[in-house]
């Protein structure tokens, strides 16, 4: 008896955790799903008071006026490009400093590594002013590196901290043997630390293109000129103070998340390895 109950429930659990994924890829699924039906919908079947789940026509207007009609083209280039150089000096930042924090002695290390973190406390908007103050004084004010400089400033803390713990899980025998075949630090870190904290270099690549590609506040007040305007902000000028191109912006937002979702079924494998990785040792 008490076998039939225990049976009883195991289903049950079994069921219980089957609904609770499903609600969950409900949730993840859905959005991306209307957005995408929007995209293609003509624009008197997306405006009706009684929206369709399914399109009853399909377009793909939205999406050459996209580019036609509107600089998404160069709004698309501008985000890829600070996406790019911000992915690529954070990773090298975060190399160099999570393995000086590691393995370097030097006055301050320990506190340097208990407080790399606290960037991330001050809310983004508290320090906005200064900021802007800061690059206005280096002249860098309507220039794409203002923004690579910030999401660098922003992505680094966390992708030091992260591959620090990664490098903490390499043995020290390997670093000892590199340095009797005569290897530099510099060389040890490039041929030894970089091919193994592999997963934390995707992690924090990955969370670095993502911050910079979405981010909107800095790119709103940084950038003047429209030619140098990010995806975000391009995308918020379909939003006017009457009217909503629900065409072009459902449309522009299915294009803006092709190049993350493509970077990250190259390198997503790594990413989750990177992250429990981390959170593990």
């Amino acid at each position: 008896m008490s076998f039939i109950k225990r049976k009883s429930k195991s289903k049950k659990r079994a069921v219980l955790k089957y609904v609770l994924i499903l609600l969950l890829l409900g949730v993840i699924i859905l959005p991306f799903y209307w957005i995408f039906i929007s995209s293609v919908k003509p624009t008197d079947e997306l405006i009706r008071a009684i929206p369709t789940f399914v399109p009853e026509k399909w377009t793909v207007n939205h999406y050459s006026n996209l580019f036609a009609a509107s600089d998404y083209g160069q709004y698309l280039w501008n985000s890829f490009y600070v996406a790019f150089w911000t992915m690529l000096i954070t990773v090298i930042l975060a190399s160099l400093g999570g393995y000086s924090i590691y393995r370097c002695s030097y006055p301050g290390k320990n506190l340097i590594s208990k407080l790399i973190l606290v960037a991330y406390i001050f809310p983004q908007v508290l320090i906005l002013i200064p900021l802007y103050k800061v690059m206005s004084s280096f002249s860098l004010i309507n220039n794409l590196w203002s923004l690579i400089i910030i999401n660098v400033t922003i992505c680094a803390p966390f992708g030091v901290w992260l591959l620090k713990t990664f490098f903490g899980t390499i043995p020290m025998a390997i670093e000892e043997a590199a340095a009797i075949d005569g290897a530099s630090q510099f060389k040890t870190l490039y041929k030894i630390f970089i091919p193994l904290a592999a997963p934390g270099m995707a992690t924090v690549a990955i969370y670095a293109f993502l911050t910079s590609w979405t981010e909107f506040l800095f790119a709103n007040t940084f950038i003047l000129d429209e030619e140098l305007k990010t995806l975000p902000v391009g995308l918020a000028r379909f939003i006017t103070q009457y009217n909503v191109d629900w065409g072009l912006l459902t449309a522009g937002a299915m294009v803006t998340a092709i190049p993350p979702l493509v970077f990250f079924a190259f390198v997503g494998k790594n990413f989750v390895k990177g992250l429990t990785t981390g959170a593990i040792k």
